[in-house]
This record gives C-alpha cells, structure tokens and sequence, in this order.
C-alpha cells in the first residue's frame, strides 16, 4: 500500500466513524463508544495522538458503563499504547492497572485481556528500570496463560521478554525471543507502530551486526530521504540508528551527517504531533550523533534536553541502553551543575560498578563492560568454550563479543587484540 492509498483509507474511516457518531443515540454507551473507539483508530493512525487518546478514553468510559468489560480491556490497551507513545508512562501505568480492576471486577472469573495488562506493566518497569518488577509481571501473565490474553498477547509478551533480555546484556536471548514473537505476531485494527523486525534490526546494531541490519532495511525499502509519516516513525528512527552506526565505524562525517539531518526531520514531525515518547529517543540518538562529530556542545544539549523530557516520567533504558558512549555524555552534563539524582541514577544504569574505564578508554568506540571482562579472559589460557562456560553464555555469543572486540581494537586475532589492550592500558 502507497502513501496516498494509506492516507485514502484512514480518510473513509474517520468519515464513517464521525457519520456514525451523529446517527447513534447519544444514550446508546456501547454504541457511542464504538464509535468513538473506531474514530480515535483514524486518528491515531494519523499520527494525532491527542485527538485518538481522548477518544479512546470516552469509548473506554461508555464500553465500560454499557457493562462490555472484556470490549473495555482491550480499548484499555489501545489507549496504554498511545500514552506510552505520547511519553506519559504514569498516565499508561494507570490505564493497565484500571484495566486489571476491569478484568478481575465481579466473581472469581479473570476476564480475557488479563495477561495483557501485566505485560503492558512489565514494559514500563523495564523502562524504569526495575528489571525484577518487570520480570515478576511478565511471570504473572504467563501464569495466567495464553487463553487469559488478547491475540496480540503471544508475541507482545516476547517482545517484553526480549527486552528485558537486551537489558541484561544477553542479545543472543533477546533475538531468539524476538524471532519468536515474529512467527507468532497478530494484531487487531492497530496500527503497527513497532514492527518487530524492527526490534530485531535495533538488537543487530547494538550488537554491531551491521549487515544484518542493512538487509533488513532493504527488505523494507527505507531511506533517509523517505516522506515521513507516523506508522514508520519507529522504523525511521532504526534507520538512523543503523545509518549512525556505519558511519561511526567507517569515521565518515558524511554518514553521520546524514544520520543527523534524518534524525532532525523526525524530531520536527515527532514534536509536532505531541509524541514525546519518540522525542527522548530521537534526542538521545542525536546526542550521540553530534558526539560522534565531535559537537560536544550540541551532544550535551541533546540530551539535556531528552533529560528533562524524561526525568518527569522515569525514563531510564532509553537513555541507559546506548552504554558507554551514553555514559561519558552523561558526565559531561552533570559537571555543567551538581548531578541530580535522576542524572546519578542514570549514570548508575548506564555504567556499574566497576565499569568506570568505559567512559575513559583511548578508543574511538570503548569496549562495553561485558567486552572488557571477555578481553581479560582473552589474555588467560582458556579456550573460546572454557570462557563461555565462565561467562555463562553460548559459544556463540562469546564470538560475538570476541568479533567486536577485534573491530574496535582494530586487530584480527586473540593475540594481537591481547598486546593491543596491555598497551592501552585495558588489562
């Protein structure tokens, strides 16, 4: 479907919806919210989150009046997305724990829907950090099973899995979640907003897996010159992520400026529609973009302002997922005045103890915390699986940690990368 096609389609719907709101009676509850709900999708796939959410909200409202509860939650999940979306978490964390009360409201029947209010949960707590609150939640849906959850809640409870898994440094578990939810993804009139090949491609370029990343771009015919609409905003942010990354590593200004003017058209569109969610991410990975420019001064103001944006609402992973590169920018801000502790608590994310060599390594990109442990135990005479064993990873995820240790070394073997570190100072 082309643009015009898309744009086609949202149009008839919001025609329909509003037609049908000046025909049902006003008294009507299930079919005033009805409609209201099919009028608030038009919106919402528009991009107009206020617009959508406020509907969502009076349909919520008149479904759950009308006595329609399991109608009701799942118009609760609906509206959580779109708060999560426009970066009011608290606002969303309401809107799931509202739609518990509905599901377990009258006799000892949990309604269906259930399971998706703990997942949603479990998402906010991951992004605030409270990675055992999360996984309690995601336990708590599990319990309940699959018959206890919406259609979307097979594959959006491995997302939220995988992202707990990313958190923890374990890549290699959060891709074969992701792959997962991939063959198991269904989804109602939604719009899809977060593609999961496109949490797979963020996973590749976190990890460095470049070409992987590259081919899922391809496949999905993006371009940083691309017209910019809402349901591909999250792609478009993944696209200069990827683009960031490559450019990074092959030290070409050219790349990360085209990085920079990608993520600024998505900025404007981002904040124009009120989706602040998108506005903290765009401006970290903006942050990160001018650092790599070496804009010092403008890396700072990206995030500080990205910081205040999300300190109100308790962001943590956005911020403290970008890791070592992410923490020296974190510093640089707090020596401007007395480190908050919203600010501490970044950096707390971002760097543990004993990580402090992160943000001081004479690399053009540092060695994360996991990387330099894996470096260490290079230079002992254990074997490629005797270190995995230790590590308590797979095989493979060693040599993946080993293959970017070698790039940003810049070496091709163990031995070299060994002499490369002792003479940096890394062991």
């Amino acid at each position: 479907m082309n643009k015009r096609q898309h744009i086609k389609i949202v149009r008839e719907g919001q025609y329909v919806a509003e037609v049908e709101l000046e025909l049902i009676d006003t008294d009507d509850d299930l079919g005033q919210g009805a409609a209201s709900a099919l009028l608030g999708l038009a919106y919402w796939t528009n991009g107009d989150l206020e617009a959508a959410s406020s509907l969502y909200a009076g349909a919520l409202a008149r479904i759950e009046k009308a006595g329609f509860r399991s109608d009701a939650i799942g118009v609760s999940l609906a509206l959580a997305d779109m708060r999560i979306a426009q970066g009011r978490l608290d606002d969303a964390m309401r809107t799931y724990e509202r739609g518990l009360e509905i599901a377990a409201d009258k006799g000892d029947v949990t309604l269906r829907g259930a399971a998706d209010m703990h997942v949603g949960i479990s998402e906010i707590l991951r992004q605030r950090d409270d990675l055992a609150g999360a996984a309690r939640h995601l336990q708590q849906a599990t319990d309940l099973g699959e018959a206890n959850g919406l259609p979307q809640n097979p594959y959006r409870s491995r997302v939220a899995a995988a992202g707990i898994r990313q958190a923890e440094g374990d890549p290699e578990a959060a891709l074969q979640l992701l792959a997962e939810a991939d063959r198991l993804y269904a989804t109602d009139y939604s719009p899809e907003v977060r593609p999961v090949g496109a949490l797979k491609a963020r996973v590749w370029i976190a990890n460095g897996m470049l070409s992987e990343a590259r081919s899922w771009a391809r496949e999905r015919g993006l371009s940083a010159r691309d017209d910019l609409s809402y349901v591909r905003e999250f792609e478009h942010i993944t696209l200069a992520r990827l683009i960031l990354a490559r450019g990074s590593r092959d030290r070409s200004d050219d790349g990360i400026g085209e990085a920079i003017g990608l993520l600024e058209r998505l900025l404007m569109a981002a904040d124009g529609g009120g989706r602040m969610g998108s506005v903290i991410e765009i401006l970290v990975v903006e942050a990160l973009a001018r650092r790599a420019r070496n804009d010092v001064p403008g890396a700072v103001a990206s995030l500080e302002r990205a910081v205040a944006l999300a300190e109100p609402e308790g962001y943590v992973r956005v911020v403290a997922d970008e890791g070592a590169n992410m923490a020296a920018l974190l510093r640089l801000a707090a020596q401007k005045r007395n480190a908050s502790g919203y600010l501490r608590r970044l950096l707390a994310a971002t760097v543990t103890p004993g990580a402090q060599a992160l943000v001081d390594q004479p690399l053009i990109e540092p060695l994360s915390e996991r990387e330099l442990g894996v470096l260490r135990l290079l230079a002992t005479e254990l074997s490629g699986p005797e270190i995995a064993r230790q590590l308590h990873v797979s095989l493979n995820t060693m040599r993946t940690h080993t293959k970017h240790i070698f790039l940003k070394l810049e070496v091709n073997d163990r031995r070299a990368a060994v002499r490369r570190a002792e003479s940096l100072g890394l062991i």
